[in-house]
């Protein structure tokens, strides 16, 4: 018995607005590489769904780049720390990790041969630093700024060079190695300098600030040489990128453009306008091989077109935010976030598509799918209702007095367990409320419609009721050891399955509610936090706090699959079959993960 990976749908880098967000590429041009959260992305260009991810960082990263060679790739976070890993084993094998300083690293880059990298961010006393990729040893002593460097670029041709741009609104140029300051630029930027890159054959620059100008320099000597437009933008630039002919430099803005300048006139080539609203701020850019990239404000990477400039060939849509539920169905998946956002994902392509309509504002707490209909509910306190086959939100909206926690669907009625009630809605409208003192967490409706259970988070008790014309009355109350957090009834309605705070799984057979498993279902390390049924009601998958899926089957109550850290450093959300063997999970990592399952 096991659980074996089968694809990830990627999480979309994740984004602060007014701050440059770094994404680059492969040598061989076939993949692109970014963070979020304690994660860096590989993702193929062709195929995004081909994806890999690495999780050796503790804390948030921030900067992730190809060496030259493509066998390494060097990763930072916010506490200072590098690491240098390879790409060629699935492990991803650590070389060298050093601390070049105490303080987030903004940017880093290799000098063409890999041996040596420099690094810049937001140090206590130095915000820059040059070291040999072997063995961390210092090749220079950058000094010159005097606030947190925000990007830095290595000449690759010799002899080498190191730029640097910093919130001091200077732009320092070193000589070396050992590297030296050479020159200081300050007066090219009235704002923070926010983006740098060294055209691939070391003959020139660009710098991008905060205040909209670009300026290109010299490679080897530092000298000024044009400024791009007057200025370049109208918003702060936060990414700019060389073409890999060294003819066109590619920049973009808070203002929602990107453009193609002529690196020797300086003049236009290409304007891209890439939305109207704040999440169409354009805060990073790269360009590999043939692919023209662009990522937004909302996380969305963006394919440029230069023969079609008034849309992107390709958009890459997805999550930034942690995953809170799913619903799989067929070749649909269907994931909600933190944010509020809900997407359609065709599973087998691992294309999403955003769910247009007025949605929910704040995290989305549960869905739940009837027929061609996709029902909500979110801490926003509303419950509302997608149309399946239009992908968007219908007029109904429910608000509710206390805040949702779960939601059910069956037949004509949708059930809400909200803090302090439980609600039963019919076509968008509320029939009946039912009071509760006990917290509820979560509900579920059995097959038939007749009953529905709900999870008490601080009485531990299931609470089952019985459902008949709009309304609940309690008829049955199981006792569990820990705070409920999960309940599901059996496809065909046999059973019910409860997970708790105490790490347990209980199972009980219906219409009486038999206790079949008790202790025994209890390998989790940590609180479960959702459940989900096999259509043929033989096997349950559990997630967990401690990362893990364990996958449990009716009437062998000592044997369990356990798929270990299935979002590793992260916690597993919830999970979804979309058949007997094939499982979906999401997780605070937001990523989506199909596994295969075998008995």
């Amino acid at each position: 018995m096991s659980g074996e990976l089968k694809a990830i749908f990627g999480a979309l880098p994740r984004t602060t607005r007014g701050q440059p967000l770094i994404i680059t590429g492969k040598a061989d041009k076939k993949n692109m590489v970014y963070c979020h959260g304690n994660s860096v992305f590989i993702r193929n260009l062709e195929d995004p769904a081909q994806c890999d991810v690495y999780t050796e960082h503790t804390q948030q990263t921030t900067v992730a780049k190809y060496s030259p060679s493509g066998y390494y790739i060097a990763s930072a976070d916010t506490t200072g720390k590098l690491r240098i890993w390879d790409t060629v084993n699935a492990e991803h094998i650590l070389k060298n990790e050093f601390q070049p300083f105490a303080g987030p690293v903004r940017d880093l880059d290799w000098t063409g041969d890999s041996q040596r990298i420099a690094i810049g961010g937001a140090g206590r006393e130095k915000f820059c630093h040059a070291i040999s990729a072997d063995t961390g040893t210092s090749v220079g002593d950058m000094i010159g700024h005097t606030k947190s460097v925000n990007a830095i670029a290595f000449r690759t041709a010799r002899p080498f060079r190191i730029a640097t741009a910093s919130e001091d609104q200077t732009i320092c140029f070193y000589h070396g190695p050992p590297f030296k300051l050479n020159s200081q630029m300050s007066d090219d930027h009235k704002n923070f300098v926010n983006a740098l890159d060294y055209a691939p054959d070391g003959s020139k620059f660009v710098s991008g600030g905060a205040d909209g100008r670009a300026c290109v320099f010299e490679g080897k000597t530092g000298e000024k040489l044009i400024e791009l437009g007057s200025p370049a933008h109208k918003g702060g630039i936060y990414g700019v990128r060389f073409s890999p002919d060294n003819k066109e430099i590619l920049s973009v803005s808070g203002d929602k453009t990107a453009k193609i300048w002529n690196a020797e006139t300086g003049e236009v080539v290409c304007d891209f306008t890439l939305g109207t609203a704040v999440p169409d701020m354009q805060l990073g850019c790269a360009w590999i091989g043939d692919h023209i990239i662009t990522v937004s404000l909302s996380g969305v990477i963006n394919y440029l077109d230069r023969n079609n400039p008034a849309s992107p060939s390709r958009v890459i849509r997805g999550h930034n935010k942690m995953v809170t539920s799913v619903v799989a169905s067929g070749d649909k998946l269907y994931t909600g976030d933190s944010d509020g956002k809900i997407c359609m994902w065709d599973a087998n392509t691992g294309t999403a598509t955003d769910i247009s309509g007025t949605g929910h504002t704040a995290q989305i707490q549960g869905m739940s799918l009837n027929g061609g209909t996709l029902h909500t509910c979110s801490i926003d306190d509303t419950a509302k209702t997608i149309d399946t086959s239009s992908q968007s939100y219908n007029d109904n909206s429910v608000a509710m007095s206390s805040q949702p926690k779960g939601i059910a669907s069956g037949g004509d009625y949708t059930v809400v367990a909200c803090v302090n009630e439980v609600l039963v809605l019919e076509n968008g409208r509320l029939l009946f409320t039912q009071k509760a003192d006990y917290e509820p967490t979560c509900v579920t409706i059995n097959a038939n419609q007749t009953e529905i259970a709900v999870g008490g988070g601080r009485d531990n008790k299931v609470h089952v009721y019985s459902l008949e014309n709009g309304t609940i009355k309690e008829t049955q109350i199981l006792q569990q050891t820990g705070s409920i957090s999960c309940v599901s009834y059996s496809p065909d309605g046999a059973y019910l399955a409860a997970g708790d705070s105490n790490r347990k799984v209980a199972l009980y057979q219906c219409p009486e509610y038999k206790v079949l498993v008790d202790d025994t279902w209890t390998a989790h390390t940590a609180k479960v936090l959702c459940l989900a049924w096999s259509p043929d009601s033989q096997h349950i998958a559990s997630g967990a706090l401690d990362t893990h899926i364990k996958i449990w089957t009716v009437g062998e109550n000592s044997k369990h699959i356990t798929i270990e850290r299935a979002h590793k450093m992260s916690a597993v959300s919830a999970v979804s079959w979309r058949s007997n063997n094939e499982l979906v999970s999401v997780g605070h990592d937001s990523c989506v993960k199909l596994w295969n399952v075998s008995y």
